[in-house]
C-alpha cells in the first residue's frame, strides 16, 4: 500500500499544506487523479468550499482533483480515482458519510489494491484499526467506528505532552490514552504537529522534525524518532 498519514493539514504561521508540497509531489508521482473527500467540513465548511480549498493546492502541483460530491454515484467517484486525498475535521462525520455513501468500501479495496491514500487529521485516523483515538466530539453517529485497519494500530493526531511545570492541565492526550487501552489492545502512535507518516509496500518512515509517541498496553511510552519504524507492522 502506498499510504501518506499526516497529522495537520496547516502549521503554525504556514498556509494550508504548505509544509508538503515537496512531499505531496513526491507521494502521488504517477498518479494524476487525486479524489477529495470533503466530508469532514472542518468549522462546518461546505464540500464546495472545502474542495476548492484542496483544488487549489493541488492544481497548483499539476494534478486534477474533484471532490466526491461532485459525482452521482460512489462508484463513479471511485472509477475517476487514480488516488485519494481525505481532508480533517470531524471523524465521526467523515466515517459516517463514507458508509452512507457506499464509497468506504470502494475505497478500501482500491487502496488495497495500490491506489496512494493521503488522510490528514481525521483522514489520518482512518488509517489505523479504529477512530477510538480521535480528539474529535462524537457530534453525529457512524455505524461503527471500525476504521480501514490499513495500519495495525491507532493515530492519535494533534498529540499533545503536558506542560512542565503546570499543576493542572485536565485530563492529558496520555491520560485518555491510557483510558483507551483499558478496554482495547492495539498500540496508539501519539502524531505531534508536523509529522506525517509515509508508508510504501512494507516501508514505513516517521518523517518531520519531531519524534512520535509509542503507547503500547502494560507498557511504558516510547519515544520513536524520524526515520524507519517498520517494527510497527
Amino acid at each position: 500500500m502506498k499510504l501518506l498519514i499526516v497529522s495537520t493539514s496547516t502549521v503554525y504561521r504556514q498556509g494550508y499544506l504548505d509544509y508538503l508540497k515537496e512531499e505531496i509531489p513526491s507521494f502521488f508521482r504517477g498518479y494524476k487523479r487525486i479524489l477529495f473527500i470533503p466530508y469532514a467540513r472542518p468549522s462546518g465548511i461546505s464540500h464546495d468550499a472545502y474542495t476548492q480549498k484542496a483544488t487549489a493546492v493541488f492544481e497548483s502541483l499539476r494534478f486534477l482533483m474533484k471532490g466526491a460530491h461532485e459525482f452521482e454515484t460512489a462508484q463513479e467517484a471511485n472509477d475517476w480515482a487514480d488516488a485519494f486525498f481525505v481532508g480533517g475535521g470531524n471523524t465521526f462525520l467523515l466515517l459516517k458519510k463514507l458508509y452512507e455513501t457506499g464509497l468506504f468500501p470502494l475505497m478500501d479495496a482500491k487502496v488495497r489494491a495500490g491506489a496512494p491514500y493521503m488522510g490528514t487529521s481525521a483522514g489520518c485516523n482512518l488509517t489505523g484499526i479504529s477512530i477510538g483515538t480521535t480528539n474529535d466530539m462524537p457530534i453525529v453517529q457512524p455505524p461503527v467506528l471500525k476504521a480501514f485497519g490499513w495500519l495495525p494500530f491507532n493515530i492519535n493526531p494533534h498529540y499533545l505532552d503536558a506542560v512542565t511545570g503546570q499543576e493542572h492541565m485536565g485530563e492529558t492526550r496520555e491520560t485518555r490514552i491510557a483510558e483507551f487501552h483499558q478496554f482495547n489492545t492495539q498500540p496508539v502512535l501519539g502524531l505531534r504537529e508536523g509529522s506525517w507518516l509515509r508508508l510504501t509496500d512494507d516501508f514505513l518512515e516517521l518523517k518531520g522534525l519531531l519524534t512520535a509517541r509509542l503507547f503500547v498496553k502494560g507498557k511504558d511510552p516510547v519515544e520513536l524518532k524520524p526515520g524507519r519504524i517498520n517494527d510497527l507492522l
